[in-house]
C-alpha cells in the first residue's frame, strides 16, 4: 500500500490490542531477524522469541504472553500468524487489470461492466459473470459456467462447460476445472469412454492452486465445499466432495468418488484411493497411501521411516517373512498350550 498505514490504523480495521507509539507507519511485513525500517515482524513461533529483543523492525505482532517481551511499539493478539496474514493481505492488495474487455478477447455472452476480460480470453455461450469478475489472459470458459462475483482467474485457466464457481474464489495459472473423469469400462479386451456428463461445483472463498485438475462427476457432481484451499498439481478426481475448509498441500492425488470432511489436511503427496469416506477433522500426513476409510477425527500416517538403502533392503526382506513367522508363533503358542494342560492334568 502506497505510504503505507499507521499502526493504530492497522488495529482500528483488524483488531486487537495496541501497545506504545501508534503514529509509527508500516509500509509492509518482514520477519524478525529480517525486517528493517517501516517494516512490522510477527512472533509466531516460540522458539523466535529471543529475535525480538535483537529485531529492527519498527513494530511487531506479538502473542500475549511475548507483550512483555519488547519495548517496541507492537500489536497484541492471540493468533499472532493469522494477524500477520491480515496485516500482509491489507498492505499488499492484489494487482487487478481495470475493467473492460480486451480487443482480442471472444465473448459470446453478455457480461457486466464491472468485469475485466484479459487478452485472447475466450467465454463461451450463456456464462454467468458476477461483478467484478477478472479473467486474465488466456481463459477459456465453457458454454454455460456460473462464476460468482469477485473470482479472479489466472492466466490459461480452463474451466469446462456448465460448471460454476462461486464467489471470492481464486483460480491460479493453468489449473483446469471440469475435465473428463477417469471412466472407462472394459469390453471384449478395450476400454470403453463413458461420458462424463456431472459438472464440477465450487463454493465461496475457494484457492485452486497452479495446475491443478478437478475433474467433473460421471453422473452427479464434483464438489468442492466453501473455504477449501487446494496447493498446486493436485489431482481432484470425478465425482469427491471436499468439505468445507479443508486443504491439501501440493502434489495430493484423490481417487473418484472419495468423500472427505470439513475442516480436514492432507500433507504434500498424500494419496487417496477411491470410493472411501473420511470423516471432518482427519489431517493425513503428507507422503500417506490411505485405503480405508477414516472414520473417526484425528492424525494418520503411513510413512515408512528413512534409512539408509542397505538397512531398507534387509528390512523388506524381513517384513516379507513376517506372514510365515506369524503363523509360526501361533502354532507354537498352541503347542506350547497344549503341554501345559498335559502339565496340569498329570499334576
Amino acid at each position: 500500500m502506497p505510504g503505507g498505514l499507521r499502526l493504530d490504523e492497522i488495529v482500528a480495521r483488524l483488531g486487537g490490542e495496541l501497545r506504545g507509539d501508534g503514529s509509527v507507519v508500516i509500509s509492509q511485513v518482514g520477519t524478525l531477524a529480517g525486517a528493517g525500517a517501516g517494516q512490522i515482524g510477527f512472533l509466531a513461533n516460540p522458539k523466535y522469541r529471543k529475535q525480538l529483543a535483537a529485531t529492527r523492525a519498527s513494530a511487531v505482532i506479538v502473542p500475549p504472553q511475548a507483550a512483555d517481551d519488547t519495548s517496541l511499539p507492537r500489536i497484541v493478539f492471540g493468533n499472532s500468524y493469522a494477524y500477520y496474514a491480515r496485516v500482509a493481505a491489507l498492505l499488499n492488495p492484489p494487482a487487478l487489470p481495470a475493467s473492460g474487455i480486451h480487443p482480442s478477447a471472444v465473448v459470446a455472452s453478455a457480461v457486466p461492466g464491472s468485469v475485466s476480460i484479459g487478452a485472447n480470453v475466450v467465454v463461451g455461450e450463456g456464462v454467468s459473470l458476477g461483478e467484478n469478475v477478472v479473467l486474465f489472459p488466456g481463459v477459456v470458459i465453457g458454454d454455460g459456467v456460473s462464476i460468482g462475483s469477485g473470482t479472479r482467474v489466472y492466466p490459461n485457466v480452463v474451466i469446462y462447460r456448465n460448471c460454476v464457481v462461486g464467489e471470492r474464489v481464486v483460480i491460479q495459472a493453468g489449473a483446469i476445472i471440469g475435465s473428463d473423469g477417469f471412466g472407462y469400462a472394459k469390453d471384449d479386451g478395450r476400454w470403453l469412454k463413458i461420458p462424463q456428463i456431472g459438472r464440477v461445483v465450487i463454493g465461496n472463498d475457494v484457492e485452486i492452486g497452479a495446475n491443478t485438475t478437478i475433474d467433473r462427476g460421471a453422473l452427479e457432481d464434483t464438489i468442492i465445499g466453501n473455504g477449501v484451499i487446494l496447493d498446486n498439481q493436485i489431482q481432484i478426481a470425478h465425482n469427491c466432495t471436499i468439505g468445507e475448509q479443508t486443504a491439501m498441500a501440493g502434489c495430493v492425488g484423490v481417487a473418484g468418488s472419495t468423500h472427505i470432511g470439513a475442516r480436514c489436511t492432507v500433507g504434500g503427496a498424500g494419496m487417496i484411493i477411491g470410493h472411501l469416506e473420511i470423516a471432518d477433522d482427519v489431517h493425513i500426513s503428507a507422503g500417506t497411501m490411505v485405503t480405508k476409510n477414516l472414520k473417526r477425527p484425528g492424525q494418520y500416517t503411513s510413512i515408512y521411516p528413512l534409512e539408509a538403502h542397505e538397512d531398507w533392503l534387509q528390512n523388506a526382506a524381513q517384513l516379507k517373512r513376517l506372514a510365515r513367522l506369524s503363523e509360526r508363533v501361533s502354532q507354537l503358542e498352541k503347542f506350547l498350550d497344549k503341554k501345559l494342560e498335559q502339565t496340569d492334568e498329570t499334576d
